[in-house]
This record gives structure tokens, sequence and C-alpha cells, in this order.
């Protein structure tokens, strides 16, 4: 796909406005990371033809953000189409789209660096923030521009990856919840082979990379292996998401502090050491990542501990992507109300008093009330 062809917001590959429209992508290996999250971010309707996909675009397929027809492409899957992205190489399909006069944009993988390094590999770990290409710091967004080789995560800010000057090779290491998943020890690893070969590494995840992103261990692997590690601080989740639903972590008279905790174990787990008595005594905001499946569970760990169950919660979910939604709820029913809703990850949830200063504060975001 040509470089010098922006991604502006609202359209994919001016001039082509796509909002509304539906796009196919054929082939769905880590080249069309930043090809399909772009065409996401613009509003298109993406459907991907594939008879296997990259564990990111498999992960945007079952939380119905595109739809994943995991198959070999067929002319009918261009019927009422727009625009076609072919990250195959297949001149049959490049003459069906000529036939129907629809426009067909190639997507060319790129091979890993090989051979002698020309030059001193290193490695920068970037925190991509919650999602949105524009919560991308400018540091990121440059480190990424003279990148050879991109290691992402499912929630970094993948559509950038559509807008660099020249296509670097994506490696696509994302941990799906409950499906596929690459170990910290092998991407550990993707990032000393490549910068050993002499290529400039990025580690792209979402939100930062030293809050629950293992970025400390990222940064011991390549100094024990001497390879040099510059770290370019992200823009959390932890206090992006409620900041984009207008929910402020901290607020006068209400609140003094926040807390931070990680809810993938639930409380008693003997892996857990999170004092959650301490945490219903502590007077601060609550803010819960990675919490969606034990949301019930740390409610009434939190109950048990002396917090009242009428305390205000929210939900947030899909923040700063097109499809995010907050839940109002309090601590006794804000689980419930999050099945009820159909909440998955990502999501973050708020305790504590400021959780009901939910306004539309927050631009694009869908409220859904609880009750």
């Amino acid at each position: 796909m040509r470089k010098d062809v922006p991604v502006i917001q609202d359209r994919y590959a001016a001039p082509l406005p796509v909002r509304g429209r539906r796009v196919v992508v054929v082939g769905a290996g880590p080249a069309t990371l930043g090809q399909v999250s772009a065409l996401v971010d613009a509003g298109a309707v993406v459907s991907v033809v594939a008879g296997q996909a990259a564990a990111a675009i498999d992960d945007l397929a079952d939380r119905g953000v595109i739809t994943w027809h995991e198959r070999e492409w067929h002319p009918d899957d261009l019927v009422d189409t727009w625009l076609v992205i072919a990250a195959v190489d297949d001149d049959r399909l490049v003459h069906e789209c000529e036939t129907r006069r629809l426009w067909c944009l190639p997507v060319y993988p790129v091979a890993t660096p090989s051979g002698q390094p020309s030059t001193q590999g290193r490695v920068t770990l970037v925190g991509g923030g919650p999602g949105d290409p524009d919560l991308l710091t400018v540091g990121g967004m440059a480190a990424l521009r003279s990148a050879d080789v991109v290691v992402v995560d499912r929630l970094a800010p993948l559509a950038v990856l559509a807008d660099l000057p020249k296509a670097p090779t994506v490696i696509d290491v994302s941990k799906i919840p409950g499906g596929r998943s690459t170990s910290q020890e092998r991407i550990n690893a993707l990032l000393v082979e490549h910068a050993e070969r002499g290529a400039q590494v990025v580690r792209l995840k979402g939100g930062d990379s030293f809050v629950f992103g293992r970025g400390g261990e990222e940064v011991i692997a390549c100094a024990k292996a001497g390879v040099p590690v510059r770290v370019i601080p992200g823009v959390t989740s932890a206090v992006a998401a409620p900041e984009l639903a207008g929910i402020p972590v901290t607020h006068r008279g209400l609140s003094q502090g926040f807390t931070v905790v990680s809810g993938h174990l639930p409380p008693g787990h003997p892996d857990s050491t999170i004092d959650y008595g301490a945490l219903a005594r502590g007077g601060t905001t609550l803010v819960l990542l990675m919490a969606v499946a034990n949301l019930q569970a740390i409610s009434v760990a939190l109950i048990d501990g002396g917090l009242s169950p009428a305390t205000p919660c929210a939900v947030v979910a899909d923040a700063a992507m097109a499809s995010q939604r907050s839940i109002r709820s309090t601590l006794d029913q804000v689980a419930a109300d999050a099945s009820a809703a159909a909440v998955v990850a990502p999501a973050v949830t708020v305790i504590g008093d400021v959780a009901a200063l939910i306004s539309d504060a927050g631009a694009g975001a869908a409220d859904v009330l609880a009750r």
C-alpha cells in the first residue's frame, strides 16, 4: 500500500470516504493490522476474509468490531462492497475487482530483517495509550516512524501502522483473554533477537508499558542481553478511560487520591496479593483493570471489608473507541448490570463517589443507564 496517502478521520486512503460503507479485507496477517484498525477508526463496516488471522484480528471479530469469514475469498464477498484491501498475492482478486470497478488497494508484508546488522539495534518500549491514535505521544510516533520491526498487542493503537513512512515488519503477540496468547518469555526473545540483528524494534502496547504491561520484564530481558532499550511512557487507561467518560479519579471534596489494582485474579486466590479490606477502608477512588470476569467477587469482598453497597460505580468499556460506552451502577449491583449489558474486556471499573459525576464530558461516550 502506498505510504504517501494519508489516513484521515472518517476517511481511509483519502479521498475515499468509508464511514458506514462495507470494506472487505482479503488476508489477515500481521501486515493488515494497521489497515483494519484504521478502517474501524474511520467508521467502515469491515469484513475480513481469510483462512487464518492474526490474534488481534481474531480478537476484534470476537468482540463484534469486525466480521471474520474464516475461509478463502469468493467473488460473492465483493457484493455491495465499496473498497477491497488485498493482503494476498492473487491475480484473480485483482481481476475481479477491476471487472466490478472496485478500488483494490494492496498491502504487502515486509520480510524480517536478516544478515549482518548495518546499525546497532535497539528496543523502544512505547506506551500507546488507551487505543485512540490521537492519544499516542509525539515521542511514541517518532519511534514508530523509524521502526524496522513493531511488536504489537491487541489494545495498542494499531491504526497508526497504516500511516508510517515505511512499512515495518509487524509481529502480533496479542494475549487474548481465554484465547490465543504469546508467552512473555517468547516476547522477550523476539525483542532481543531482532535488535541483535540490527533492527530498530518498537514494542507497542496499549496504555503505559509499566502499568500492568510487563514493561519492566522486557527492560530486564534486554539489559541482560546487552541490548540498548528506551522507554517512552504512555497514557494509562486507568486514568484515561474514566476521564473519557467524564469521570475524574480525584475531585475536590470527594476524593483525595486513587488506587489502581488488577482484578485478573479473584479475592482469595492463592496468587492474589491485594488486601480488599484495606482497599475498602482506604478512602480513595478505586480503579480496577482486567476485572470484568471477577467483578462480582471483588464487589462482595469490598462490601465485606466495610465499603457501602450503595457506593457509586461505573464501568467504562472500549474506552477511546467508537464503541465506547459507560454503565452507571452501585457496588452491590455493578457486576449484574455489567453482565446484563454484555460488557467484555477491555473495560475499566471505577468505584467511589466520583463515579456519580458521569456527564457528557466524554466525547463520543454512550452511557448505558443500568436502571
